[in-house]
């Protein structure tokens, strides 16, 4: 059984190194596509050029608390302690469904900061604020032949933008470079909803967004022939002073804010919803690796991402990243690794099942002699080695050695050794000296000369060279055991 295991072990280990080799001698490497603005990767583990990997680090290293968020928006309800207070929405690759844009609007509401940077963001991700209306628009689509690590081709044609007024997403910030393809944040209000201007003064939220919106007064609905009533008009009643005006009242307006544009229209534009808020920024190249050292790219990232404190969620489950995924299956991705194990398993299984299947009828099982004399010979064997009593052994076979050689000489067992030696040389070969030297040895080891393994291994080869040389039979019984062995 011993034998058959080590021939299956050694067909299974030489299958296996065949399988490596093939697959090792076949296997293409696929060369790694360079980052392209046509099929970008904004994932914060891309150091390439289109990645945000150069962000992260740079958040993290400068005391942020960040993470890589890689879940499902529907757990963003479900995390109490470490629940994330900004969440960061980069250009994805996997669509938001419905159930997690649902998610992802309640956890907003209930006071959470959502920054969008996106050309061309799912809609859903900007819902309307109050009667306006957000969305963005892409003048210009990179083609698959641009150069994402290429700043230069990149923002060529292209005036920095500046803020347009003074907040806290553009502190410190003086002009930012966009690239070519940036989208453009429009915000209006619907026709139904817009108010005829009746002065030039403006709303300052709506000076900040560019729509020139103003309420008509009643001086403009009176008619021209009605004389107006000269009569003071009653005092304003006394506000209570337990419930005094907000002073940032304003900021409580829907109306969103534009921070950030350029000749062509709005970058950065944020607006509250609930208890939270939304800021949009539309071109991904200020925070991408390739376009974060431009100007004040770096500057502008730091507020509009860390501004708020708290918690920074980067969304890189959907960039591709889940926490589902199994870490050792993508570490061997794209390798004949996974082809050459998952090959082996399926050897492996199929000579377990060809093992344990019967294919003529059943045999019985082998019976083990229990009877033989050899295994107290084996355990007597065993305990004089683990003892160290190498005399014992020699006691064993010279004593039996001797009686042969007495009676091969004809002489009694009392008989000393030099004249058992010398009637044994006068009737062989063999040297008269060295067989009492060999008879004087075991015996002093017997005595209790000490001995080692080596020279008892010695002496023991010697006596049975000694009977072979003078053809000494031994009993039936002594040949039996010496064939069973």
């Amino acid at each position: 059984m011993r034998q058959r295991f080590a021939v299956i072990i050694i067909i299974i280990g030489f299958v296996v190194l065949l399988l490596v080799a093939l697959n090792a001698a076949s296997y293409v490497e696929v060369e790694r596509k360079p980052d392209s603005e046509y099929d970008p990767d904004r994932s914060t583990y891309n150091s390439g050029a289109t990645g945000t990997r150069a962000l992260y680090d740079f958040l993290r290293e400068t005391g942020r608390d960040v993470t890589r968020w890689r879940e499902a928006p529907t757990a963003l309800l479900k995390h109490d302690s470490g629940r994330p207070s900004t969440l960061v929405v980069l250009e994805v690759k996997l669509s938001f469904q419905p159930e997690e844009v649902d998610s992802l609007m309640q956890w907003v509401r209930e006071g959470g900061r959502l920054v969008v940077i996106d050309r061309r963001p799912n809609p859903r991700l900007l819902p309307p604020s109050g009667d306006w209306r957000i969305m963005t628009e892409l003048k210009q689509f990179p083609s698959p032949d641009v150069h994402a690590d290429n700043p230069e081709e990149m923002t060529a044609g292209v005036s920095p933008a500046r803020p347009t007024q003074p907040t806290s997403l553009t502190n410190q910030v003086e002009s930012v470079m966009p690239s070519r393809f940036a989208g453009l944040v429009h915000i209006w209000l619907p026709d139904d909803k817009k108010v005829e201007p009746s002065s030039n003064k403006q709303d300052p939220q709506q000076e900040a967004v560019g729509e020139p919106v103003t309420v008509a007064s009643s001086e403009d609905e009176a008619p021209e022939d009605e004389s107006i009533s000269e009569e003071p008009s009653p005092p304003p009643a006394p506000q209570p002073k337990s419930a005094p005006t907000p002073v940032n009242a304003a900021l409580q307006s829907p109306a969103p804010v534009s921070h950030l544009a350029d000749y062509r229209g709005v970058l950065l534009a944020d607006y509250p919803h609930g208890a939270g808020r939304i800021i949009i920024l539309s071109d991904p190249f200020i925070v991408a690796n390739a376009g974060l050292n431009r100007a004040d790219n770096l500057q502008l990232a730091r507020n509009i991402i860390a501004g708020a404190g708290g918690l920074i969620a980067f969304d890189e489950y959907h960039q591709g990243h889940p926490v589902t995924r199994n870490e050792m299956l993508a570490y061997f991705e794209g390798t004949p690794v996974l082809a050459a194990v998952g090959q082996a398993t399926l050897i492996v299984l199929l000579l377990l099942w060809t093992k344990g299947r019967r294919f003529a009828r059943p045999l019985p099982l082998a019976t083990i002699d229990r009877r033989s004399s050899l295994e107290f010979v084996a355990s007597m064997a065993e305990l004089q080695q683990r003892a160290r009593a190498f005399d014992l052994a020699v006691e064993n076979i010279y004593t039996r050695t001797r009686r042969v050689l007495v009676r091969y000489a004809g002489v009694e067992h009392n008989t000393p050794r030099a004249e058992v030696a010398a009637r044994v040389a006068a009737r062989s070969a063999v040297d008269r000296l060295q067989l009492e030297a060999l008879m004087r040895e075991c015996e002093d080891a017997i005595n209790g000369e000490r001995i080692n393994a080596r020279r008892t291994l010695e002496l023991v080869r010697r006596l049975r060279e000694l009977e072979r040389t003078l053809g000494l039979r031994m009993r039936a019984r002594e040949i039996k055991q010496a064939k069973e062995m």
